[in-house]
């Protein structure tokens, strides 16, 4: 029997470079090579498809360094070779496809022409493992080149990508679905550029200090903030703007006392999504921001959360309906905010492509729920190729 062509695609133009090149690395460690063909996929820094020989070595680390990948952290650069070329603003390419080639060929150039259904393409696969995180690549943008090649891929949709990806519209849909959110304000770049102490006002008129400030579309907290009176609340904006013209503010839960509790739940499946148990972040710094999550020694993840069991169902139950608010399908790790005094909890955002190596929040929920990282990885590309054969029973035409 044929083994399953899967393309892992990884890397990207987005502030999520480096994290998407150490859960692609994961992935290549820990699936069942028995099973699948492995045809890596990597996107540049500034958005050249590429692949190239001999550097498979360089994202799973060096074989000579003594370390392991999984023990290092994200961006370090004495992580890995491929966290070393990085930390230079270079790319690291990975090797194609088994193919006849000369010695001495240069990597090659792969155009999303070259990704249509047809025997003679660059890239012949039977479905996409996109391991992209941020902006072009959990935001419906290639999920579109995607579905334009009529590719198999795993995770959410166009649709699902893009509403989650933003966090404006997302909250937009979970108000709509009843789900119980974050107050917040979203303020537009061209707005504040035109005119700050107006912004300044309705932020102010509308939430109270401390708040988060972040970018609608980016992940990784990349580009958030904590501002905790007017004078941070400025270049926490202007901060924000960097990475996108909408900019969400959100009341911080807890008020000025207290610290909201980080409560995540994974989910997996499709029409009939699951969710894992509850895990919690103890972040070693104010917030889980970037630094706290891959630089930072010390945060703890508390698997499973400390909470009572109707706690941890209702987690559950919001999880799987925020899920299926933003239309979302394959896999996504659903944050909560939990008043540390009120014990209220609050749907915070959605994330359709979570970090994925084998010591991340989500794959590790799903393992403390019994669905060990090789399964997990086996679930999601099943699920890909579920849902890309529900839809070609679509009818286009009339």
């Amino acid at each position: 029997m044929a083994k399953l062509r899967v393309g892992i695609l990884f890397g990207g133009r987005s502030g999520e470079h480096e994290v998407s090149l150490l859960s692609a690395a994961s992935v290549f460690k820990a699936i069942d090579k028995t099973k699948y063909e492995l045809v890596p996929i990597g996107i540049t820094k500034d958005g050249r498809w590429l692949t190239a020989e001999n550097a498979e070595r360089l994202l799973l680390g060096d074989a000579d360094s003594g370390k392991s990948p999984s023990l290092l952290r994200a961006g370090d650069p004495g992580s890995t070779p491929g966290a070393a070329l990085l930390a230079q603003g270079e790319a690291v390419i990975i090797p194609p496809e088994p193919v006849q080639r000369g010695e001495g060929m240069a990597p090659f150039r792969i155009e999303a022409s070259a990704l249509r259904r047809s025997s003679d393409r660059a890239i012949n696969v039977d479905v996409i493992f996109p391991v992209l995180h941020g902006t072009f690549g959990e935001d419906g943008t290639i999920q579109g080149l995607l579905e334009l090649a009529d590719i198999a891929y795993v995770g959410a949709g166009v649709l699902g990508s893009s509403a989650g990806m933003d966090k404006d519209v997302m909250k937009s849909l979970f108000r709509a679905a009843g789900l119980p959110i974050v107050k917040h304000v979203t303020v537009l770049r061209s707005q504040w550029e035109r005119d700050p102490k107006k912004a300044q006002k309705l932020v102010e008129s509308k939430l109270r200090y401390p708040v988060f400030v972040k970018p609608a579309n980016l992940g990784s907290s990349v580009g958030i903030s904590k501002a905790h009176d007017r004078k941070e609340l400025g270049p926490a904006i202007e901060e924000a703007a960097k990475f996108d013209r909408k900019i969400v503010i959100e009341e911080g839960v807890g008020g000025k006392k207290n610290k909201a509790r980080e409560i995540e739940c994974s989910v997996l499946g499709n029409d009939d999504p699951k969710a894992s148990i509850a895990g919690e972040i103890v972040p070693c710094k104010e917030f889980y921001d970037y630094d706290a999550k891959y630089l930072d020694e010390g945060s703890a993840l508390v698997i499973p959360a400390k909470v009572t069991k109707t706690e941890m169902k209702k987690f559950q139950t919001l999880a799987i309906a925020a899920f299926q608010a933003v239309d979302c399908s394959g896999l996504a790790r659903v944050d909560f905010l939990m008043d540390p005094k009120s014990r209220r909890i609050l749907v915070n955002e959605i994330n359709t492509m979570p970090g994925f190596t084998s010591i991340s929040m989500y794959p590790k929920l799903w393992d403390a729920s019994g669905l060990p990282y090789r399964e997990l990885i086996d679930r999601l590309i099943q699920l890909g190729m579920e849902r890309h054969r529900d839809k070609k029973r679509n009818q286009y035409s009339r």
